[in-house]
C-alpha cells in the first residue's frame, strides 16, 4: 500500500470517531448526543454543510470526536480535506451504512492523503489515519486510490524529468509489475514501421518520439484498447504558444497518464479482456526539422493532413495510434486527451467531454459518472462540421479555418481514423486542478479515471 493513503486496515483502542451528519438530520442526531455534544455543536453554530467538521471536546479537553457535515448527499469530497485539516490520531468512521458511503468515506480520505514529494519532502510527524470502515471494498478502495496517485504523479512531473523515453520507462515498469508484453518504436524507426505522424510531431526534439505499446491479458478475451495522448511538453511548434500558454504544458500527456492509470487498475483486478494500451508519445519542439504550418505529412491510414497549425499537434500523434487500434476492430475503444481549449470554453476545468456515437456506451458513462462523483459531459459528433476540416491539397486539415466548435471538430478529425470499430469513444480532459480543494490537491488529476474503471468492471468482472 502507497504509505501517503493514511488508510489503516485495523481499529486500535482510542480511535476517535468521525460522526457524518446529513444537514437535514442535525438535529434529530443531537437529539441522540449528552447535553454537553448537544450545547458544543450548537454554541459553535454547526450546520452540517457539506465538507465542514467540527471537533468535539470531552470532559477532560481531549478530542471526543469530530462531527462531520456530508451536506444531502455525502459524496465521497466529503471526507477529502479531512487528512490535511485533522490532528494526528486514529479516526474511525461511525454511522454510515453499509454499501457505497462507507467505500466513499474510504476513497475521500485516500484521494485527500495525496501530496507530490518528489522534489521537497513532506512535512515529518505524525499524520491522522483511518481505519477502513469494515462495510467498504478495502482492496477497491486501494487500487483506486494507488491508481490516481500513480496518475497524479505522472502529470505533476516536469518535462525535464518526463520525457518520451521517461514515459516509456514508467510503462515498463507496470508491464513488468503485471507481466505484460511491451513494445516500444522510436526515432527513424516510426518510419520504417510505418508511423509517420507521429515522427512528424516529434522529429524536431533532441528526445526521440515513439509509439509504446503494451499489451496484457488473454488473448480470447474481449479487446479493449485504450490510446493516450503522450505530449510531454507541447511548446507549439513554430507556431510557438505564449509563455503563459506554456506554463502547464508539462501536462499535456494527461491523456497518456489516464489511460495508464486505468490500465493499472484492470489488471490489478485481473478483467477478463485482452488489452492493449497505444501512447504516442513525443515532444512538440522548435527547431530546424519542425514541422511547419503548410506542410502536408501522412499518416498510418494512408491519409494525408495539412498542417493547419503547428500547436495542433495532439490530433496528429493520435490519428497514427487510433489507425493502428481501429485495425483489429477492438470490442471497445477509448482515447483519452488533453486535447483542445475549446473544450475547457465550452465545459470548464472540471467536466471532461465525451465524444461518442454509441448511445449504449455513452449510456453507460454517464450513469457510472454520477455514481462515482466522476463527471463528464457529451458533447456531439456534429458531422456538418467536417467540411470545417477541409483542405485543399490534402485529405484532411488538422484545424480547419474556423474558430467555432474546436472540441468537435478535433473529435471529428480523430474519428476519420477510426472506420472498423463499433465502439469508440473520445475524452477531451483538462487533468489538472487549478486549485486546491477537499481531495482534489492542486495540480495533475486523473480525470474520468474512476468512470471508465467502473464502466470496465462492470461489463469484464470475472
Amino acid at each position: 500500500m502507497d504509505e501517503r493513503l493514511q488508510l489503516s486496515a485495523r481499529d486500535a483502542p482510542g480511535s476517535i470517531p468521525i460522526w457524518p451528519v446529513a444537514r437535514a438530520n442535525l438535529e434529530a442526531w443531537l437529539r441522540q448526543q449528552e447535553p454537553r455534544v448537544q450545547a458544543w455543536v450548537r454554541a459553535n453554530g454547526f450546520k452540517a454543510d457539506v465538507g465542514k467538521h467540527l471537533a468535539v471536546p470531552s470532559d477532560t479537553g481531549a478530542l471526543a470526536g469530530v462531527v462531520l457535515g456530508i451536506g444531502e448527499t455525502g459524496d465521497l469530497w466529503c471526507y477529502g480535506g479531512l487528512p490535511t485539516t485533522l490532528p494526528p490520531g486514529l479516526y474511525r468512521i461511525v454511522g454510515v451504512a453499509s454499501g457505497e458511503p462507507s467505500e466513499a468515506a474510504g476513497l475521500g480520505w485516500a484521494l485527500g492523503s495525496y501530496g507530490f514529494a518528489r522534489y521537497r519532502a513532506r512535512p515529518n510527524g505524525v499524520r491522522p489515519r483511518l481505519v477502513m470502515p469494515a462495510e467498504a471494498d478495502a482492496a477497491r478502495v486501494t487500487r483506486i486510490a494507488e491508481a490516481t496517485f500513480f496518475v497524479r504523479d505522472l502529470i505533476n512531473t516536469p518535462a525535464e524529468d518526463l520525457g518520451p523515453a521517461e514515459l516509456a520507462g514508467a510503462v515498463q515498469t507496470l508491464a513488468e509489475r503485471y507481466h505484460a508484453e511491451l513494445g516500444v518504436i522510436a526515432g527513424d524507426d516510426l518510419l520504417t514501421h510505418g508511423y509517420p505522424a507521429i515522427h512528424a510531431v516529434g522529429r524536431a526534439s533532441a528526445r526521440a518520439p515513439r509509439l509504446i505499446d503494451l499489451r496484457w491479458g488473454d488473448p480470447a478475451a474481449k479487446k479493449v484498447t485504450l490510446i493516450g495522448k503522450g505530449v510531454c511538453f507541447d511548446s507549439g511548434g513554430l507556431d510557438i504558444k505564449t509563455a503563459a500558454g506554456m506554463r502547464l504544458m508539462k501536462k499535456d500527456m494527461g491523456g497518456a497518464a489516464t489511460v495508464l492509470g486505468l490500465a493499472r487498475l484492470i489488471m490489478d483486478a485481473n478483467l477478463a479482456v485482452r488489452l492493449r494500451v497505444l501512447i504516442p508519445a513525443v515532444e512538440n519542439s522548435v527547431a530546424g526539422s519542425a514541422m511547419r504550418p503548410g506542410d502536408v505529412i501522412r499518416t498510418r491510414k494512408g491519409l494525408t493532413v495539412e498542417i493547419g497549425n503547428t500547436d495542433a499537434e495532439g490530433r496528429v500523434v493520435m490519428a497514427d495510434a487510433l489507425a493502428e487500434a481501429d485495425r483489429e476492430r477492438p470490442a471497445l475503444l477509448l482515447d483519452c486527451a488533453t486535447l483542445t481549449g475549446a473544450a475547457r470554453v465550452a465545459l470548464g476545468t472540471d467536466l471532461p467531454a465525451l465524444f461518442t456515437d454509441d448511445d449504449l456506451l455513452a449510456g453507460d458513462l454517464e450513469r457510472h459518472a454520477r455514481q462515482q462523483s466522476d463527471p463528464l459531459w457529451r458533447l456531439p459528433l456534429w458531422a456538418p462540421y467536417r467540411e470545417l476540416l477541409q483542405s485543399t491539397i490534402a485529405d484532411i486539415d488538422n484545424t480547419g479555418g474556423d474558430r467555432f466548435a474546436g472540441a468537435i471538430t478535433a473529435a471529428l478529425f480523430l474519428k476519420d481514423f477510426v472506420s472498423e470499430t463499433r465502439s469508440w469513444a473520445h475524452f477531451d480532459l483538462y487533468a489538472w486542478n487549478d486549485k486546491t480543494r477537499p481531495g482534489r490537491p492542486a495540480g495533475g488529476e486523473a480525470m474520468a479515471l474512476r468512470t471508465l474503471y467502473a464502466l470496465m468492471a462492470a461489463r469484464y468482472q470475472r
